[in-house]
């Protein structure tokens, strides 16, 4: 199947219609592919408010028209939104991460005459820092595919879109912002879970990126929402000004 086909699934799966090697084959594509992760998570969101639905009693030909229709009609592939190019781009890097560390640091000890340990100590950085992205990523996945998942999207400030994910089963939510205007210098985005009006840190946003999903620390554990401040470098251990973004969580 190829990456192509991939793309078109996102409305099968959020309504389970998937055979058992599709949907596996679709859910490792979620986790490099954030426009239809993101889609995703949309579309079952609405298929969730359309089941509400069910006390209205459809035409008796709606159903074969419908089967009929999906033999002939086929989903429109979404567009590559730079989120998207960021993330595969982001993921071919992590890919080679490893490798290339090694290759930079032979070359050093050879023309150099730097020592094993420090090639060492390298390496090994570059190998955690790629375990570790390769961990969120998986985790991002997981939350997003969840079949609980439940979303809720918001304006904010500067005319950017969020969009938390929320799974009662993983205990985690993902937020994923689209056209995030830069912090000011020197500051970074910080999410907070909002336990009642309490603010609890749940990590930081990618201060040099408009578009990203980013998972927030911590679990839900009940919290009703989340907010985004702006903050030190670093992060606060409590909030520092006044909230850019306040979200409440989907039911």
């Amino acid at each position: 199947m190829s990456i192509a086909d991939l793309h078109t699934l996102t409305g099968a799966y959020a309504v389970h219609a998937l055979p058992d090697d599709e949907r596996i084959a679709f859910e490792h594509h979620l986790v490099d592919c954030l426009t239809c992760a993101q889609e995703t998570a949309e579309l079952t969101a609405t298929a969730g408010r359309l089941g509400l639905a069910v006390s209205v009693v459809p035409p008796p030909g709606m159903r074969p028209q419908v089967l009929r229709r999906i033999t002939v009609v086929r989903q429109e592939a979404p567009r590559e939104s730079t989120l998207d190019r960021v993330s595969r781009t982001g993921a071919a890097r992590r890919g080679v991460l490893s490798g290339w560390a090694l290759a930079v640091c032979v070359a050093a000890v050879a023309a150099l005459g730097g020592t094993a340990a420090w090639q060492h100590e390298q390496v090994t950085q570059a190998r955690q820092q790629a375990r570790q992205a390769e961990k969120r990523s998986s985790q991002i996945a997981a939350v997003l595919a969840a079949p609980d998942a439940r979303t809720s999207t918001a304006k904010l400030a500067g005319g950017a879109t969020g969009t938390v994910v929320v799974s009662a089963s993983q205990d985690k939510a993902v937020l994923v912002v689209s056209g995030m205007n830069r912090p000011p210098h020197g500051e970074v985005y910080q999410m907070w879970f909002d336990d009642g009006g309490t603010m609890r840190a749940a990590g930081l946003l990618d201060a040099g990126r408009r578009d990203q999903a980013v998972l927030l620390s911590g679990n839900v554990d009940g919290a009703s929402g989340m907010g985004i401040t702006v903050e030190p470098t670093g992060g606060s251990d409590h909030p520092t000004s006044a909230p850019v973004a306040l979200m409440s969580f989907p039911a």
